[in-house]
């Protein structure tokens, strides 16, 4: 059969590959067109647009774009006609995803959402057009099942793909890793500060600007596959800090602990059960639009799925030298690291099992056959 998988960005290129491998596992015959990443590429689909083109953050950066958003739209239609695929399956990137499903229920294609637009944090009112233009939905937070309960939607819980991901890697060595990448023998403290250029434009300064105050420590940026090192390396500007590009789980299982941009990365760097300031900022005015459309009491994945507090988020102006120091010193007490363990352990097992690529690809086959 044949299939056109959307995914917009880095973390959902991961998704992706690993929805692939198990659409070939279970589908010999499984042709698959994709917009997304290297690694759905390497996992055998066929690359129409990679997700560098299409990353624009924030309500400013998306106006601003905006002919190139209808231009690549266009293009997705024209593209999809021409393989006329048995099905469509979208991976998160909402505001893209969602003018697609739109036209392509209308043409009557078959649609699978993957992993859900974040309608639950804001502008519920798009579940209207899921329903209307989403044959099925594939979900992975247990809440969103819930949440589409209470609109009338019953939705498919297939677990969260990200503990497929990490249970699957190749362990890393950490002698071996820190020889490799000319790392000494201090506690690790990394740096994850998103994937695109406006994010790490605004979260990079902030969070080397700790560097001389934790000198016992070893600052190392998890460099973001879209991005080369010449942009990095403008924000490097002492000794104590190294850089490591697309080696972000290698560097999550020896860190000590993190600070991270708010994301998937919350996520991951939970599942590697390493300590975290949790970080965020945007330009003024996106700002000022998310804060009245946003209704969520978190950021965060690892406090929205647990429905507390579990990692200190510095939002906007929270986000500054004085009050990330503070924080960091927090999450590198053991007494305050062993409590957090704990919670982390909690946080996997209301993710459920392993298996969630699976699941998803088997229930688009057997909708299919």
């Amino acid at each position: 059969m044949k299939y056109y998988i959307i995914a917009g960005e880095a973390s959902g290129d991961l998704h992706g590959s690993n929805l692939i491998k198990e659409l070939k596992k279970q589908d010999p015959t499984a042709n698959i067109h994709c917009w997304g990443g290297d690694l759905m590429q390497e996992a055998g689909a066929t690359l129409v647009k990679h997700y560098k083109e299409l990353a624009f953050m924030g309500f400013v950066e998306v106006i601003r774009n905006i002919p190139t958003i209808f231009k690549n739209i266009a293009f997705c239609k024209k593209d999809i006609q021409e393989f006329q695929p048995d099905v469509l399956v979208f991976i998160d990137y909402s505001g893209f995803n969602l003018r697609i499903a739109k036209w392509a229920k209308q043409q009557g294609y078959k649609t699978h959402y993957y992993i859900s637009p974040q309608v639950w944090a804001s502008r519920a009112g798009r579940v209207k057009a899921i329903k209307r233009d989403i044959d099925k939905m594939h979900v992975i937070l247990p809440f969103e099942k819930e949440f589409y309960a209470t609109h009338q939607f019953d939705v498919h819980f297939v677990g969260h793909p990200l503990i497929d991901a990490i249970s699957g890697r190749k362990q890393v060595s950490e002698l071996a890793f820190r020889k490799e990448h000319k790392l000494g023998d201090k506690k690790i403290i990394a740096l994850l500060p998103g994937s695109r250029k406006q994010e790490i434009t605004k979260m990079l300064s902030v969070m080397l600007s700790l560097v001389q105050d934790f000198s016992d420590y070893e600052f190392v940026i998890a460099g973001a596959p879209s991005q080369d090192y010449a942009f990095y390396k403008q924000f490097i500007k002492d000794a104590n800090v190294k850089f490591i590009n697309n080696k972000t789980y290698d560097l999550l299982s020896i860190s000590y602990a993190a600070l991270v941009t708010s994301g998937t990365a919350t996520l991951e760097t939970a599942l590697f059960k390493v300590p975290q300031v949790v970080c965020y900022k945007g330009s003024a005015i996106s700002y000022q639009i998310a804060k009245r459309i946003i209704t969520l009491k978190f950021i965060s994945l690892v406090n929205l799925i647990m429905d507390k507090e579990v990692v200190t988020e510095l939002i906007q102006d929270d986000f500054n030298q004085k009050r990330l120091t503070k924080e960091l010193h927090k999450i590198l007490d053991p007494v305050y690291r062993e409590q957090l363990f704990l919670e982390y352990y909690e946080l996997e097992q209301k993710l459920g099992g392993k298996g969630a690529s699976a699941t998803a690809a088997k229930s688009i086959i057997s909708e299919l056959q």
